[in-house]
């Protein structure tokens, strides 16, 4: 579904990402887990075109888009959850899952999309008309996730979605995350410092180091490896 070619993409004349090649089937979870400014994040903006390559090829489907603009990315079908979650703090919690659906027309679809999340998230039923800027860190992470969902992705990106939340939240989220995968299909890529957690739920992994790709395997082999478990593991 997705294939990254020898990514390289730069910040002004820094470079961030150093030859990144990765590949992503239909019906993964895709886990890109490393070091804090290992690239992780640049990654993934490379996919959407926030920050696109200097050089190298993204392709989604087959079809290069690193020249497209970020509209045109969530258009072909994918969409990303931000790091920090990035809602729209005085908009409700509707109005920003309406921004999630701006580029749809399908009303039915779009109605069926909000009450297949508010069966993910309960909680943003009950929540639907207050401020997202008034919700817990979870309720903005579950929000953000939402949002991604409602332009109805075939392939989602989530950026770091445990960051800053309570154990019990992020086992919610991750919990949610795999259902999303199971239940419609939808590819996951996933990065996550929270190496285990991520491993656990993923198909295969890669590591990153120094905008590199070091590792790539089975999530569970990598799960096992001893470089993994002492680097990022704790173990």
């Amino acid at each position: 579904m997705l294939r990254l070619e020898d990514v390289h993409t730069f910040y002004g004349n820094i470079p961030a990402l150093r030859g990144v090649s990765i590949e992503v089937a239909e019906g993964e979870v895709i886990t890109l887990i490393g070091a804090n400014g290992a690239g992780k994040t640049t990654t993934l903006m490379s996919i959407s075109g926030l920050t696109p390559p200097r050089i190298g090829r993204v392709l989604f489907r087959n079809r290069e888009i690193h020249a497209l603009s970020p509209d045109q990315i969530v258009a072909l079908g994918i969409s990303q959850v931000p790091e920090g979650r990035r809602i729209f703090p005085h908009l409700t919690v509707t109005e920003n899952l309406d921004m999630g659906a701006f580029l749809r027309r399908d009303k039915a679809g779009i109605r069926e999309d909000l009450d297949y999340i508010f069966s993910l998230f309960p909680i943003l039923a009950e929540r639907r008309h207050q401020a997202g800027g008034t919700l817990s860190g979870g309720e903005q992470q579950m929000l953000a996730i939402s949002r991604a969902l409602m332009a109805r992705p075939q392939l989602l990106l989530l950026d770091e979605p445990s960051l800053g939340l309570a154990p019990i939240v992020v086992r919610l989220i991750f919990d949610v995350v795999k259902r999303i995968n199971q239940e419609s299909n939808t590819t996951i890529f996933l990065v996550e410092q929270n190496a285990n957690l991520a491993l656990q739920i993923a198909n295969r992994g890669y590591v990153m180091e120094n905008g590199c790709i070091t590792l790539v395997d089975e999530a569970r082999a990598l799960l096992s490896n001893d470089r993994v478990r002492k680097a990022y593991l704790g173990l």
